[in-house]
């Protein structure tokens, strides 16, 4: 943990003070509100990529699966197909903001409300669901960007990837309100959801109100992922990327530790990765894509693995 933590420190100061040039007065303050934007994405996406796999047993999924990314996405191309390409919303990215946070926490909190009943299956059945509706959002998306002019449709496709050099500070302060509030309630639930990894029946039978807990645990991941896609767009696979990296390298299963190690691990890969693109290479590629390609092989590898597994074992 001091190690990465002493890494990101590095990766910060490189990232305020790499080609500076002495313009110190514009550079400190243009590039401290990118590190500490960068910093509530990275702890967003890990912290709640963690606690959905605690949740679910299951170290390839990530709350994607619920089609957070699909609806944001689709969000923008509604916005965009009714109002415009200029219209009120895009001099008021506060309001923008909030109205993305509330239709997507909305979304989440009646598909739960729905689905996330006292059975045993709840859980399967409600990423099989989310997963559903992903789908359905990429169609009706694929259905508006067909209907809209081909500048439109420029603008849509830049709202499909994740923007990190474009950030806008007005979401700064309400971004990190929510991250302290939830960095706060996870860390008193850190013990309960490590008695909720030994299963259902076992938390049950020590003492844990499962069904409390989850939709708990539910709706806070749902916060952060919806406050992470509308800062900086959609990510898919940056949580699975950073939490195989903690899984590799913690030396125990305690939330207390895992939570920590995947919020340093996240940011360090978003930090240090910006700094590549942006001082040394120029610009000439996109952080988002190359997290997206080595998140989406760890995938595969981790699929890969499980088959084995379970192939050695039959």
């Amino acid at each position: 943990m001091w190690i990465l933590f002493i890494l990101l420190v590095l990766s910060s100061t490189l990232f305020m003070t790499l080609n500076a040039n002495n313009n110190w007065d514009f550079v400190l303050p243009f590039r401290g509100q990118k590190l500490l934007a960068l910093m509530i994405v990275g702890y967003c996406i890990g912290v709640s990529t963690l606690l959905f796999q605690s949740l679910t047993h299951n170290p390839i999924l990530t709350p994607s699966l619920l089609g957070f990314d699909s609806l944001y996405v689709l969000i923008q191309s509604l916005l965009i197909f009714f109002l415009g390409t200029v219209n009120v919303l895009t001099h008021q990215p506060l309001l923008k903001f909030a109205i993305e946070v509330v239709l997507m926490v909305g979304a989440s909190l009646l598909l739960f409300r729905l689905l996330f009943t006292r059975t045993d299956h709840s859980l399967s059945r409600l990423i099989l669901v989310g997963i559903i509706f992903g789908v359905l959002f990429r169609s009706l998306s694929s259905l508006i960007a067909r209907l809209i002019s081909p500048e439109d449709f420029v603008v849509v496709q830049a709202a499909s990837f994740a923007q990190f050099n474009t950030i806008n500070t007005e979401m700064m302060t309400i971004s990190l309100i929510i991250c302290l509030i939830s960095a706060f309630l996870i860390w008193r639930w850190r013990f309960a959801v490590d008695v909720l990894m030994l299963g259902r029946n076992e938390a049950i039978g020590l003492g844990i109100n499962y069904q409390q807990l989850s939709l708990k645990l539910l709706v806070v991941i749902a916060i952060l992922v919806a406050t992470a896609t509308a800062f900086v767009g959609p990510i898919v696979f940056l949580g699975l990327l950073v939490c195989a990296l903690t899984n590799r390298i913690s030396d125990s299963m305690y939330h207390s530790e895992r939570i920590m190690l995947v919020s340093l691990v996240s940011m360090t890969t978003l930090v240090l990765g910006q700094t590549l693109f942006e001082q040394v290479l120029g610009m000439a590629g996109v952080l988002s894509v190359v997290i997206e390609l080595l998140g989406g092989l760890i995938f595969i590898g981790l699929i890969l693995k499980q088959y084995n597994k379970n192939y050695v074992a039959t």
